[in-house]
């Protein structure tokens, strides 16, 4: 693989389970059977065979399903890795409404109550919706700006 992405170690990946299981409680049981890739301190999830392929001579831009970025220790959750980790989650998980849940689409911070630690995941009735930082009783807005919504129904 180009040097932008590498598979990561096993290692790591006890690593950044143990890092996903201490933030939010549990770990899906679907991430033992991907593989998992880094670019930078971005995370992304393939499925296991595409290791079986030479990837060496293939102009690669992305690759696999982004799931989270470590950022001085920190685990950020992307949107799709707050849905894949949320159902296993039992703590520092957010429940919203659905008028909160248009003010974060459209990027904006989140006043809640409860007390919760670092990134938390957001969720709305049954939907994992994202991740933000949670600090002072805010839910700091992480969704990039080219995934918002500018009118929300």
């Amino acid at each position: 693989m180009k040097d932008n992405y590498s598979f990561v170690p096993s290692r790591e990946l006890k690593l950044f389970c143990k890092r996903v299981k201490d933030q939010y409680g549990g770990v899906p049981e679907l991430f033992d059977e991907l593989a998992f890739v880094q670019g930078k301190e971005k995370f992304y999830v393939i499925q296991r065979d595409v290791g079986s392929i030479d990837l060496k001579n293939i102009r690669i831009n992305s690759i696999g399903l982004y799931v989270a970025e470590v950022k001085g220790g920190q685990l950020r959750l992307s949107v799709e890795g707050a849905q894949l980790v949320g159902p296993f989650a039992s703590k520092n998980v957010c429940e919203i409404s659905e008028e909160q849940l248009r003010q974060w689409f459209k990027g904006q911070d989140l006043k809640v109550e409860g007390v919760y630690s670092g990134f938390v995941i957001l969720k709305c009735g049954s939907d994992y919706v994202g991740s933000g930082k949670f600090k002072e009783g805010l839910v700091l807005n992480y969704v990039p700006k080219a995934r918002r919504l500018s009118e929300v129904h």
